[in-house]
């Protein structure tokens, strides 16, 4: 039985600079509500707790953001995001209280470990855990496997393999899910980036090899590339004999209707989005590599393939600086 978590309302944030507001919140998971839509997850892009001026400022507070989509859906569960080391135990409380129930608790590949106060945190509270292993492309299947073995033994309910860069391809993804399916006894999810352009095709091979939880977005949005798109998402599924449950007609009138009307611009794959995914770097680089790139005159391309060779992971922000800095000044010394 597959289910489809609609992510608009968080990694859409990231397309539209955190500005949603709690009205629009609303309609949205109203929308995907009456599609057949159960988990929708909400709040800033990066996660409870990350509006800033280092993450970006959002429209209104998590708890504002959780309280509408609450209040607007009658039968879909409301999940946040969590990353140790900017959320907190204590904002994850005022969550749950203003009625989130399902906490997706993310970490890099390597840092299962990190998840381990969270998840036990929630667990205790009653709260539906899921768990991200971030940038999984980072690592071969049996090493994946390992981690997601540490958070199935703290407690977490539904385990991620996380295309964070779009770095994946049907053939690498389907073998990451396999591996935790023959390691744990969660359920597994799977979320795709688009940067390749196979974040559809991911997720059905995702789907081929035992991943039951599959994250979408209504129109692909997301950071860089965007994510699975929610509705088409939905309808191949159904073409490929795992019905999602959903309404797809339903999920498109949302898409056209009320997500469309809100994007700064077309999700689509440009060339910063593309190198995003063939280096492997996390999405979230994708406006701070641009303007770095343009502030220090050195082509996008060559800034993303540096960053990519020295392995920067999230987390690792400055590095975009320093590097554009870097070569920089490399290209004045040349001249």
């Amino acid at each position: 039985m597959i289910t489809i978590v609609d992510t608009s309302l968080r990694d859409g944030m990231s397309s539209v600079s955190h500005k949603f507001t709690p009205e629009q919140v609303g309609a949205v998971a109203r929308g995907l509500d009456q599609a057949g839509v159960r988990v929708i997850e909400v709040a800033h892009g990066i996660g409870i707790g990350a509006s800033s001026i280092q993450y970006g400022l959002a429209a209104a507070t998590d708890i504002e953001y959780v309280q509408a989509a609450v209040a607007a859906v009658d039968r879909a569960d409301i999940a946040v995001l969590y990353v140790p080391g900017i959320s907190t135990l204590a904002t994850l409380d005022a969550v749950r209280d203003a009625g989130a129930n399902t906490v997706r608790v993310a970490t890099h590949c390597t840092e299962a470990d990190c998840a381990e106060q969270p998840i036990r945190h929630a667990r205790e509270r009653g709260m539906r855990v899921m768990s991200f292993l971030m940038m999984s492309h980072k690592l071969e299947p049996a090493a994946l496997a390992k981690q997601a073995a540490k958070l199935d033994s703290y407690g977490a309910q539904v385990i991620y393999v996380v295309d964070s860069a779009g770095a994946l391809v049907p053939g690498s993804a389907g073998a990451r899910v396999a591996a935790l399916r023959d390691a744990v006894h969660a359920d597994i999810g799977f979320h795709a980036h688009n940067n390749l352009g196979v974040g559809i095709g991911n997720a059905l091979a995702a789907v081929e090899n035992g991943a039951t939880y599959i994250d979408g977005s209504l129109r692909g949005l997301g950071a860089s590339a965007g994510n699975a798109q929610t509705e088409v998402l939905a309808a191949a599924l159904e073409r490929a004999g795992h019905p999602p449950r959903v309404d797809v007609f339903a999920l498109i009138e949302v898409a056209e209707n009320i997500i469309a009307p809100l994007m700064n611009e077309p999700q689509i794959i440009d060339e910063t989005a593309l190198l995003l995914g063939y280096s492997g770097l996390y999405s979230t680089f994708f406006h701070p590599a641009k303007r770095a790139a343009g502030k220090y005159g050195v082509p996008v391309r060559d800034l993303l393939l540096e960053l990519g060779r020295r392995e920067v992971i999230g987390g690792q922000e400055d590095m975009i600086i320093d590097v554009a800095a870097e070569l920089s000044s490399r290209g004045r010394c040349e001249q």
